[in-house]
């Protein structure tokens, strides 16, 4: 029993996959089904430890963005494209998995494409509220396809809307065993008061490191700030925020780090009261999974089709609110989350809410299909 999976080279399409891999690996166990061969395959391994950590062998294949304005870009990258197609075409022939799975975006176009000329049956999944174009491109012959907002169904066409299933939004098992006392311990926060995690998406956002570093000396005056600031932005925001947070005496209550690995994050979702983030539907189904209340940022519509939408669908259960970029001040940050971490009635009843979109089981349901589709084209294998 052989599955590919692919996705774009982003977090939000990587960590689903590998969530997905560790309820196979589980199921796989429970019923004594012997353990699968696992491919990824795309044009980075994006996280080469957490591959190896879930016995995933990693294929590298061409995979050309298409941009959302004019460039001549669009031009070569269509050629790439085709190249890795065909490209793809060889390495599933060679493989010949049972099933393919797909989480979008542009890396998953050449697998997918290649899947449907060697009619090897596709699963893909849609995080977010308004679908992209590879998993629109890929529904057309999808056997099934998941959504986690219910009302992304309505983009998908007509004639493929009974292959689709509501199942969430697969997350690693780790994130929901939280860690608030290990948080309080090795960060060092002050326990006198409360504690915002502040997410700038897997590559960190300049647009909320300036914000926040100008709030800083207005938030830490009520509470503790764990920043994830980007791998690329932390030196930049390590040399600013000492010189901001001097005159404050309250320098200990800001802690930034590039990076916040799964065991960090662990302890940081665990300590904090509250999350300002982007609106990435990943992180956003993370924030649900941790029934946190939030603070959205979406990355504005010119960027990215999707986030801003993911930000008013979750902000319209109550489990939100949501700060557009554009209109973003460090005084109205700091006021906002003032006036949630100040309230305990306000952020009991939107944590409450964040817990009616989190779905634990997403991973396992998404697996399941995979498991069953992989073993309807072979007799079922037991383990001895």
């Amino acid at each position: 029993m052989k599955i590919v999976f692919t996705g774009g080279g982003t977090g939000g399409h990587f960590y689903p996959i590998i969530a997905v891999a560790e309820a196979i690996h589980d199921l796989s166990r429970e019923q004594r089904l012997i353990e699968p061969k696992l491919f990824y395959i795309a044009p980075t391994p994006f996280d080469p430890s957490a591959l190896l950590e879930n016995e995933i062998q990693y294929i590298s294949c061409r995979a050309g963005k298409l941009r959302r304005y004019a460039s001549i870009q669009n031009v070569f990258d269509m050629f790439t494209t085709l190249l890795g197609t065909l490209g793809c075409i060889a390495t599933l022939f060679r493989i010949y998995p049972d099933v393919v799975f797909s989480k979008g975006g542009y890396a998953s176009v050449p697998v997918v494409l290649a899947a449907r000329v060697l009619r090897i049956p596709v699963i893909i999944h849609e995080s977010d509220a308004k679908p992209g174009r590879a998993n629109l491109l890929a529904s057309k012959f999808a056997k099934r396809i998941g959504i986690a907002f219910p009302g992304a169904a309505t983009y998908f066409p007509e004639k493929v809307r009974q292959n689709i299933a509501v199942t969430g939004i697969p997350l690693r098992k780790r994130l929901a065993e939280l860690d608030p006392s290990g948080g309080v311990e090795s960060l060092k926060l002050d326990p006198t008061v409360p504690t915002i995690l502040v997410l700038g998406g897997s590559s960190g956002s300049r647009a909320i490191n300036e914000t926040l570093l100008g709030a800083l000396p207005e938030l830490v005056e009520h509470v503790n700030v764990i920043h994830q600031t980007g791998k690329e932005l932390y030196a930049e925001v390590a040399r600013t925020a000492p010189v901001i947070l001097e005159p404050t005496g309250h320098k200990e209550r800001y802690h930034p780090f590039p990076y916040l690995s799964l065991e960090v994050m662990r302890q940081a979702a665990g300590a904090a009261h509250l999350i300002v983030s982007r609106a990435g539907a990943t992180t956003i189904a993370e924030i649900a999974l941790w029934r946190r209340p939030s603070i959205l940022i979406p990355i504005p519509e010119s960027v990215s089709h999707d986030q801003r939408t993911n930000a008013y669908s979750y902000a319209h259960t109550g489990a939100a609110v949501v700060l557009e970029q554009d209109n973003m001040t460090p005084h109205l940050l700091a006021s906002e989350v003032r006036r949630i971490t100040a309230d305990r009635a306000l952020s009991a009843t939107m944590a409450e809410r964040s817990a009616a979109f989190g779905n634990r089981e997403a991973a396992r349901t998404v697996a399941s299909e995979l498991l069953r589709i992989s073993l309807s084209h072979e007799e079922p294998q037991t383990a001895v």
